[in-house]
């Protein structure tokens, strides 16, 4: 069953609404940056087509390393990291559960991707 989500960081000047599958379980990495942020991601990538991202003019920040095909965003007011786009489906998203409104990432199991040895 899918259900609309709405999010934000912490500040709200960036904001973040999609469909998707009720969220059940998210998702840890322990890529370098992923291990520091210590977010929680939805499980299901999200489709470019079935994202809207708000932001205010000039504060959404971007942040790439190594390759610089993962594209992380956060907010350049709070430093809050929303979303990113992911390294393994280039231009799909996964969010931070942690901004979305009405979850709570604490009571969710997490599952675990090896973004550490990904080649």
């Amino acid at each position: 069953m899918t259900q609309q989500y709405k999010g934000s960081c912490h500040c709200g000047a960036v904001r973040f609404s999609y469909e998707g599958e009720e969220l059940l379980k998210g998702v840890r990495c322990n890529c370098s940056i992923c291990v520091r942020k210590g977010a929680l991601m939805n499980t299901e990538p999200i489709s470019p087509d079935n994202i809207i991202i708000e932001a205010e003019e000039g504060i959404l920040g971007k942040y790439e390393f190594l390759t610089k095909t993962a594209k992380h965003y956060f907010c350049k007011r709070c430093g809050i990291y929303t979303f990113h786009q992911t390294r393994s489906q280039p231009g799909f998203y996964r969010v931070n559960i942690g901004c979305i409104e009405g979850v709570d990432p604490f009571a969710l199991v997490a599952d675990y991707f090896d973004g550490k040895n990904m080649l």
